[in-house]
Parts: structure tokens; C-alpha cells; sequence
């Protein structure tokens, strides 16, 4: 349960720089590749502390906890391509 909370949070995150992009200037004519790009080392690192925390506090191993992490940063993130392949398209 708590990887699917987790990777919720990870869309989450996605809709909300998806919805602050557009109002930010530094991402010029394509805010969906800018919010993009932010998105993807944020969400990493963000999994990565998950991962130290299911090993560190939970008791989990590193072997246990791979696959869980890509799980958690691979779902939002291929989401996240996808979005970008789909509607990043440049304005005119």
C-alpha cells in the first residue's frame, strides 16, 4: 500500500508542476517539456530518499528495495515521457 501512496505522490508532483509551468518564465513557448525536465531528477532523488528510508528505518535490504524503486520512480516517470512525447510540442 505504501508504494502505490508513494507513486500517487509522484503524479501528484507531476500535476502540480504540470499546472506551475506554464506560469513560470523560464519555460518559454514549451512549459510541459520544461515541467518535464524538472520533474524527472526531482522525482529521482525523491525516490531515492524512499528508498534509503525503506532500508535505513523499515529494515528492508537493497535487494528488496530495487525493485520497488523502479517501480516507484518508473511508473510516474514513463508517465511523465509520455506526457511530454504526447502534448510537449512546442507553441507557436
Amino acid at each position: 500500500m505504501h508504494t502505490v501512496k508513494v507513486m500517487a505522490g509522484g503524479f501528484a508532483l507531476l500535476g502540480v508542476l504540470l499546472l506551475l509551468a506554464p506560469r513560470l518564465s523560464a519555460a518559454g513557448n514549451n512549459p510541459i517539456a520544461f515541467a518535464v525536465r524538472i520533474f524527472l531528477p526531482l522525482w529521482l532523488v525523491l525516490s531515492l530518499v524512499n528508498m534509503a528510508v525503506g532500508i535505513n528505518r523499515a529494515g528492508y535490504t537493497l535487494a528488496q528495495e530495487s525493485p520497488i524503486l523502479l517501480l516507484v520512480f518508473g511508473v510516474p516517470a514513463l508517465a511523465a515521457w509520455l506526457i511530454r512525447w504526447r502534448f510537449g510540442k512546442p507553441s507557436a
